[in-house]
């Protein structure tokens, strides 16, 4: 479990590292970004990821591409998305995920994604702003997202006070959150 969880970190790591040696904008989104959020406030409730989700433009995809083969990932489609397997041999589960900024993950998204403007430094790496995040996570709204809105919420992060600033759809969803957090 433990060298899993480091292999994950490492990916991040090294992707990130070419990113920024290419002078690409990009910020860490999903799990690792709620991870490096939560770990600000309680490491004891990060929960790990097995994949590393990244946002970057459209438009600076040949240059992640060609940052990231540097490093050895290999580009690949994985249902739909866009991904880089680590190494030839690598797995899915293993990959690097994009995200594109501005644009929506799925058409029945009520929003696109952040744009990679909406980023704070973590202690490794750039991830999205936690108000960018809880959008994001709010938009996707599967059971995992709402656990790692479910943790934010535990620690304060967050709280019925960004129900105001969120649109309503999103605002429904955390309510809901708020006021059943057991499902």
């Amino acid at each position: 479990m433990i060298e899993a969880v480091q292999a994950v970190r490492d990916r991040a790591l090294r992707a990130t590292a070419a990113l920024e040696k290419a002078g690409i904008p990009y910020a860490v989104a999903g799990g690792n970004a709620v991870a490096a959020s939560v770990a600000r406030v309680d490491r004891a409730a990060v929960r790990n990821t097995q994949d590393v989700n990244i946002l970057v433009r459209r438009s600076d995809l040949p240059a992640v591409q060609t940052a990231l083969e540097a490093v050895g990932f290999v580009r690949a489609s994985v249902m739909g998305s866009e991904c880089f397997i680590d190494g030839p041999q690598g797995s899915p589960r293993d990959a690097i995920y994009l995200l594109f900024a501005n644009e929506k993950v799925r058409e029945s998204y009520p929003l696109p994604t952040a744009d990679v403007t909406e980023r704070v430094a973590a202690d490794d790496y750039s991830i999205v702003s936690l108000e960018a995040l809880v959008r994001m996570k709010l938009n996707s709204n599967r059971r995992k997202d709402q656990l790692h809105l479910l943790d934010m919420l535990s620690l304060g992060l967050i709280d019925a006070s960004w129900l105001p600033r969120l649109i309503p759809e999103h605002a429904a969803r955390l309510q809901q959150l708020i006021d059943d957090p057991e499902g």
